[in-house]
């Protein structure tokens, strides 16, 4: 029987699920290949987890889904939900969860930081219109 995982993953508004299952190291984000679906400097941050452990990570197919918020939120929680998987998938080992820790927290700790809301009285978060004193 093959045994599957789940693992979810945020950053601001985007939001990654993952089901990981033995295979050869594929992974396919909405249903397309990594390399059509980011180019450049968004896959090379994808693709950093399997970078700090690839032994562990061809052990297993990742099939993502990511929706919502902007194109680089969707990419964080990418990259968060594969190395959350492989740590998963391997049983949790404690030097492969330091090994990630080390590199980037961010990897297995979702970034809770969000966009602070506008206010009355003003064009964003903090500015506000300027008052004349004469």
């Amino acid at each position: 029987m093959v045994k599957i995982y789940n693992v979810k993953a945020n950053r601001k508004k985007a939001k990654a699920r993952a089901v990981i299952k033995s295979g050869k190291g594929n992974i396919r984000i909405n249903n397309t290949s990594v390399d059509s679906f980011y180019t450049g400097y968004k896959q090379s941050l994808v693709l950093e987890p399997t970078h700090i452990a690839p032994e562990e990570f061809s052990k297993f197919d990742f099939l993502i889904n990511v929706s919502g918020g902007g194109v680089s939120g969707q990419v964080q929680a990418v990259r968060s939900c594969i190395a959350k998987g492989i740590v998963l998938a391997n049983g949790s080992k404690k030097t492969l969860k330091d090994k990630f820790l080390i590199y980037d927290r961010y990897l297995l700790i979702d970034d809770v930081r969000n966009k602070e809301p506008k206010k009355q009285l003003g064009r964003g978060a903090r500015s506000k219109k300027q008052s004349s004193k004469r």
